[in-house]
This record gives structure tokens, C-alpha cells and sequence, in this order.
């Protein structure tokens, strides 16, 4: 197995962290379960694999803090701050199995929505080169797929003054 990452815009913190256990990026809705405009991205995290794609479209230099997030669940106030809090925390805490879920920064969200289409090819071809997926590369057009996808959620999430967020699932 691995670690997923799903994604989505929301009106709000309160409405992003609805239902935490539940993916966000799905085919059909579920009942009982909030519906999300949402991309699933797989395997490509906020901080490196996205941090990387954001540095190519600023073209600047990629660094492990270009991409800020906040943590709105599972909720950082009541994360534990000792490690006998940690260790007496249940198996199944959310602070140690997930799921998590990350806010991204408005710079994020308006970097990725101002992307031109005459840079997607550009932005793909160098994205595939990073030394994340030298092991094990993407599939034709998956890149495309995602970077079109998480364009267009940005799009949307600015022109309804929404933020970003992804949800992680291990």
C-alpha cells in the first residue's frame, strides 16, 4: 500500500474536514457523505511532488517550504505533546493511522489557477524528470491528467474565494 493524496476545495474549514474518514476524490456519491469537487492526485504530496510542480510553474528554485499547509484534522490542538501522550494514545488515533487533512496557501491555489495552457506540455515534461518518480515513472499522460485537474480545481476554488485542501490517507 502507500500513501494517497485526494485533492479538493471547500467553503470552508469546517466543511473540508466533514466527514474525515471518507475519501474526497470519488466516482459516486455515497450516502451519508459529503460530495467534494476534488482531484485524486494518488501519490503526489503537497511538499515535495507538488512543492516541485509549484517551483517549475514560479520558476524558481524548489525548496521544502515553498508549499504551506495547515493542519485542520485531525485537529492540532488536541495533538499530543509528550511522548507518554503519545504512546497512550488508542491504535486507531487519527494522530497516528490518519486520515490528515491540509489546508494549502492561497499563493498555491493562485499559482496552479494562472498556469496557461501554452505551458502545460513544458511544465509536464520537466515535472517528470524530478528525481521522485526516477524509480518509478508515471504513466503516459498521468502528469497531464493531474496538472489539468489541479489547475481547473484552482480555478473554481479562486473564483468561489475558496481555499485549497488535501486530504491524506495512509
Amino acid at each position: 500500500m502507500g500513501v494517497f493524496y485526494d485533492y479538493y476545495r471547500a467553503a470552508n474549514r469546517q466543511a473540508a474536514a466533514e466527514k474525515p474518514d471518507s475519501p474526497r476524490a470519488v466516482e459516486k456519491p455515497m450516502p451519508g457523505v459529503p460530495t467534494f469537487d476534488a482531484v485524486d492526485a494518488k501519490w503526489i504530496d503537497p511538499g515535495v511532488i507538488l512543492g516541485q510542480l509549484i517551483a517549475l510553474v514560479r520558476d524558481v528554485p524548489f525548496s521544502l517550504d515553498l508549499v504551506q499547509t495547515i493542519t485542520i484534522y485531525p485537529p492540532p490542538e488536541g495533538a499530543p505533546a509528550t511522548m507518554e501522550e503519545w504512546e497512550a494514545l488508542p491504535e486507531d488515533s487519527p494522530y497516528k493511522e490518519g486520515p490528515g487533512i491540509e489546508e494549502l496557501s492561497a499563493d498555491v491555489r493562485d499559482t496552479l489557477a494562472g498556469i496557461p495552457d501554452s505551458r502545460l506540455d513544458e511544465l509536464v515534461e520537466h515535472w517528470e524528470q524530478i528525481e521522485e518518480f526516477a524509480d518509478v515513472p508515471p504513466a503516459d499522460g498521468y502528469l497531464l491528467e493531474v496538472l489539468t485537474g489541479l489547475r481547473g480545481l484552482a480555478q473554481r476554488a479562486q473564483e468561489e474565494d475558496q481555499m485549497i485542501y488535501c486530504w491524506v490517507c495512509v
